[in-house]
């Protein structure tokens, strides 16, 4: 009888603790979920590029607002944690490094330089980490199976070009490029399919990130008398080499990128920048799609000024990491496995589908500059 008594609690003494256990063993485990989700942002906040980054910036800012003012993620918040990179491929690095091994963070948005991307992409891509960039340079094509951009290749504003120069009869072409990934990457597009569409490159020259004395390359260029410029490099650059381009008395087309998109290219070139030509991704600012209208009244509200295309683009790669993560949980390898999946995704600037290689598809669109604005190209 003592004994089955003596049983008896022994049993219940046993369940008791088992379950004390599980008990214990599941409010660690709640205690070690975070009160928010951490993702990382890259970005030239800083330099020749840091104009890029602000808008960068301010377009994620917003999106986060937007999630966290109706509870977050699954009932958290997010908190971005940005590094700057100042367009410098080892701060980059050393950004990538503190924001996975410090910060713990799986996602990272940005960078939007090129050189950056490719500078941190085998370390996000050997630790599982993705990126969500808004760079351009064809080698990001092949950078990782996490590595992804909303934001076209160069494929497509090197071809897109190299197309409108022979439809105009520009035929011979001088190319003005940085001398980094993102310049070295548009060229080569636009040179190949210049050149398989009857046109000619007569002269190619570059200059270094952060250049503003652009008049011996430029006096070379003279010297060839080229039909048009294919420019390419960051706004305040830009501005210099098209100032100086007018100086010279060079009567050539100026033809470019989205990079001559931005306030310090205004500043500096003036009134040699009106007519001049551009590609960029398509993005109309003026747009009467209500989801863009919408955006562009909270934007406005929030800044108080329209957004332009990097805002844009940092906008919708903030929103599709929330929509992934809220999907698929805070998984890298479930995150990836979905943005794969990810069809038709109706942004602010306009359907994001990735390829197998992690490329956004979009549409490019012309601009040029008129009264000191940058608008579409109505012809």
């Amino acid at each position: 009888m003592k004994y089955s008594v003596s049983r008896k609690y022994l049993v219940v003494f046993v369940a008791f603790i088992a379950i004390f256990a599980l008990t214990l063993s599941s409010c660690k485990s709640k205690a070690k979920e975070p009160a928010v989700i951490k993702i990382g942002a890259i970005l030239p906040l800083s330099g020749d590029a840091a104009q890029y980054g602000e808008w960068g910036k301010s377009g994620i800012d917003l999106a986060v607002e937007e999630i966290n003012s109706k509870g977050g993620i699954n009932n958290k918040k997010i908190e971005v944690i940005y590094e700057d990179d100042a367009a410098d491929p080892k701060k980059g690095v050393s950004a990538a490094n503190k924001l996975i091994t410090i910060d713990g963070v799986k996602v990272i948005i940005g960078p939007i330089p090129s050189t950056v991307t490719l500078a941190v992409a085998p370390i996000c891509e050997k630790n599982k980490v993705i990126i969500m960039s808004s760079s351009s340079s064809p080698a990001i094509t092949s950078a990782g199976d996490y590595i992804f951009r909303n934001w076209p290749s160069d494929d497509f504003e090197g071809t897109a070009m190299a197309d409108y120069a022979i439809k105009k009869g520009y035929k011979r072409v001088a190319v003005f490029n940085i001398n980094n990934e993102y310049g070295l990457g548009v060229v080569k597009v636009f040179k190949k399919k210049f050149s398989e569409l009857g046109g000619k490159v007569v002269i190619s020259e570059t200059f270094a990130q952060g250049s503003s004395d652009m008049k011996p390359q430029l006096l070379k260029i003279k010297d060839r008398n080229p039909d048009a410029i294919y420019l390419v490099g960051h706004a305040k650059e830009n501005g210099h080499v098209v100032k100086q381009a007018r100086d010279l008395k060079i009567k050539a087309k100026i033809l470019g990128t989205v990079g001559i998109e931005g306030p310090d290219f205004i500043n500096i070139a003036g009134e040699a920048a009106e007519g001049l030509v551009y590609t960029a991704p398509a993005f109309d600012p003026d747009s009467a799609v209500p989801l863009i209208k919408k955006y562009q009244v909270a934007y406005a509200k929030k800044y108080g000024k329209k957004s332009e295309i990097f805002a844009a683009t940092m906008y919708d790669a903030t929103k599709i990491v929330a929509l992934m993560i809220e999907k698929y949980g805070y998984d890298p390898d479930k995150i990836k496995e979905g943005l794969y999946s990810l069809k038709n995704y109706s942004g602010v600037t306009g359907n994001t589908t990735f390829d197998s290689n992690g490329d956004v598809i979009k549409a490019v669109m012309f601009k040029t500059v008129k009264n000191g604005k940058f608008v579409t190209l109505k012809d």
